[in-house]
């Protein structure tokens, strides 16, 4: 068996976020021993400046550069590959690629490539997340690459709150709730397949509608890992290149 690549994760965006990701990845695995995991270098580190203050609010610190920094540091340490679980902190991935020589697997492309493929050339796709991704438009660009349209949630305020409730007290019914009927709403407006574009919602994506296709990115992201680290599909790499969206 072909040594797995390891894998460097830009993690702590937020916490919960980061260990739901390392759980799907230890399921996701084709594992008969412990040898046989994702070897994984993982930078947790919840002291990134808020994503959301700084491109919602106009305030706070640049993440970017702390994050290419971790980058940086994760490459040194022998990653060859990079993955962070945060749709909204992919606004900064030309900062964490020019800073690095080895390529970001970029959630938010495989993400639209997996609901235009799922839904059709032209498709209404539903983009459940932080208001943050309908400002900077990363997602109404990769889909629009892969020839959907982004289809939002009317009551954005109404997700930001639940994804800062995740943030401070876990998953709960009201945030699940919140989730329900944001799918609800872009359904009624023609998106048969929705992405769960915010990890924190990753944690009660189960319980979004049983009405459309749900598309977890967080395991989007997950299968790129597995596939990158295992020699299985070198496109994730190509598309760890791509422009800046938004």
């Amino acid at each position: 068996m072909t040594t797995p690549r390891r894998i460097g994760i830009l993690g702590g965006m937020g916490p919960e976020a980061t260990v739901q990701l390392l759980a799907r990845l230890i399921a996701a695995a084709p594992a008969a021993d412990d040898a046989d995991h994702i070897p994984l270098m993982i930078d947790m580190n919840p002291q990134v400046p808020s994503r959301i203050a700084r491109l919602i609010e106009g305030r706070g610190r640049d993440p970017g550069p702390v994050l290419a920094a971790m980058a940086m540091q994760l490459e040194r340490t022998g990653a060859e590959a990079l993955a962070m679980p945060c749709n909204t902190a992919h606004y900064y991935a030309p900062a964490i690629r020019d800073s690095v020589s080895v390529p970001l697997l970029d959630m938010v492309d495989l993400s639209a490539a997996s609901a235009v493929a799922q839904a059709g050339p032209g498709a209404r796709i539903g983009v459940l997340g932080s208001p943050a991704l309908r400002r900077i438009g990363i997602f109404d660009a990769a889909l629009k690459r892969h020839g959907g349209v982004a289809v939002y949630p009317t009551d954005q305020e109404g997700l930001l709150s639940a994804i800062r409730e995740i943030k401070a007290s876990g998953p709960s019914e009201a945030s699940a709730a919140t989730l329900a009927a944001a799918a609800a709403d872009v359904g009624s407006q023609g998106a048969r397949v929705q992405l769960v574009a915010c990890t924190e919602f990753s944690l009660v994506s189960g319980l979004a509608t049983a009405k459309a296709t749900i598309i977890d990115t967080l395991d989007v992201l997950v299968q790129a890992v597995v596939d990158y680290s295992l020699g299985r599909d070198h496109n994730h790499a190509q598309k760890s290149r791509l422009p800046r969206s938004g």
